[in-house]
């Protein structure tokens, strides 16, 4: 008996960089980093994906679309893998996706800050204490304020600019 050969995995890969993060559609779950890993495993595909945090309410929906992506392929026989270590980083954001974001209308995350070791670092940004500059993705400008550590969703913070007077969302650093 001759199977068919599996497609392979970097065809996958660019199967599952159409699938949009349900949150932030302009993103595809590779932008935003969470798909760690495609391979084969004894004729069943594993993916794994990493949510960007551990209670995320869109992780069952990225499981769904990933599995109705691969399947709408003709891939029946897929297995999603949930890593949670290391844990995500905004630093796992494609250029490319960053670069969506702020054409979106999304400040995004300030390269290389998530990527700080030290924790009290950490927790000032996550506490919104930090003293980062955030550009606004419409104007530019770097004059703009935080106006609430908690946005439209729990991975991003409310902005407005004060040249533009626009709100914005900022994608926070994780």
């Amino acid at each position: 008996m001759v199977t068919a050969p599996h497609p392979a995995v970097e065809e996958i890969w660019h199967w599952l960089s159409a699938v949009p993060d349900p949150e932030i559609p302009v993103l595809s779950l590779t932008d935003l980093g969470v798909i760690r890993d495609v391979e084969w495993q004894d004729g069943t595909l594993v993916v794994t994906v990493t949510p960007t945090y551990s209670g995320c309410p869109a992780t069952a929906a990225i499981s769904l679309d990933i599995e109705r992506a691969l399947a709408g392929r003709g891939l029946g026989t897929v297995r999603l893998q949930r890593r949670l270590s290391p844990a995500w980083t905004t630093d796992w954001i494609s250029a490319e996706g960053r670069e969506k974001l702020r054409a979106y209308g999304i400040a995004p995350p300030i390269d290389g800050t998530a990527a700080e070791g030290r924790l009290a670092g950490r927790i000032d940004r996550l506490a919104g204490r930090s003293s980062l500059v955030i550009a606004c993705p419409r104007c530019g400008s770097q004059r703009t304020e935080r106006i609430s550590q908690f946005g439209s969703t729990p991975c991003k913070a409310s902005c407005r600019c004060t040249d533009c007077l626009e709100p914005f969302d900022y994608f926070k650093c994780i």
